[in-house]
């Protein structure tokens, strides 16, 4: 096993928890468009592929809707406006990030589905856009993940082969990903996505929270260092 040499986090779910601000610009673009608001909780079930599939699914229209079209638009446009309103970081995100980022041998990326324009908004807006070295966002690509084709564009740009890296996730999407493009997965519960399918994705090591990702990625490195001593 090949010691991790660069490892990439989903956003909403992972890194932040932002249930509150993509509630509140689903729902005003639902209002704004003549619909009725929906529950947070029902929102939140729609989450993980993408704001348009989240606008289809909210309103119950195929994506290549016209309609669709104009919500994603009216969404897009509230949450630039507020993508911090509510956010906040998942339990041992930002701590973990900060240690990680002590490891000059050692590249973190973002390989999200959330928007480009959404996902500059909230790291800028955080403060964090300088501790990653690269990021793919949703509509950076033809195809998102479930798809391998983002964190296998994130090795390109880093120059890594894929089997050194690492995807770290709450949803199915984020594992999947990482198992075709040949890379290692880390789940992490508590997340946005529903924990059974986190679980029934079967990552090679799941988290209760990111704060054993240190310890998970020590023993890793540690093995790696080991084994070519021995050699």
């Amino acid at each position: 096993m090949l010691s991790p040499t660069a490892v990439a986090f989903d956003l909403d779910g992972t890194l932040i928890d932002s249930r509150g601000d993509i509630v509140a610009a689903m729902n005003h673009a639902l209002e704004a468009t003549g619909r009725l608001p929906l529950p947070g909780q029902v929102i939140a079930r729609y989450v993980g592929d993408g704001a348009r599939t989240l606008c289809a699914r909210a309103a119950r229209l195929p994506e290549s809707s016209a309609a669709v079209e104009e919500l994603l638009q009216r969404y897009l446009a509230y949450y630039l406006e507020h993508p911090l309103d509510f956010t906040r970081w998942m339990p041992g995100a930002q701590e973990t990030i900060e240690k990680l980022s002590e490891l000059t041998d050692l590249s973190l990326c973002i390989c999200t589905n959330k928007s480009r324009s959404a996902t500059e908004a909230v790291l800028a807006g955080l403060g964090v856009r300088a501790r990653f070295r690269a990021v793919i966002a949703g509509d950076d690509l033809v195809e998102k993940k479930p798809a391998p084709e983002p964190l296998l564009r994130l090795a390109q740009r880093l120059h890594v082969q894929p089997d050194r890296m690492v995807m770290v996730g709450d949803g199915p999407q984020d594992i999947e990903c990482a198992r075709r493009a040949g890379a290692r997965s880390i789940g992490v519960l508590g997340g946005i996505a529903q924990e059974q399918a986190l679980l029934s994705a079967r990552p090679d090591v799941l988290l209760h929270s990111l704060s054993e990702l240190w310890d998970v990625l020590r023993r890793w490195r540690e093995a790696t260092t080991r084994l070519s001593t021995l050699r």
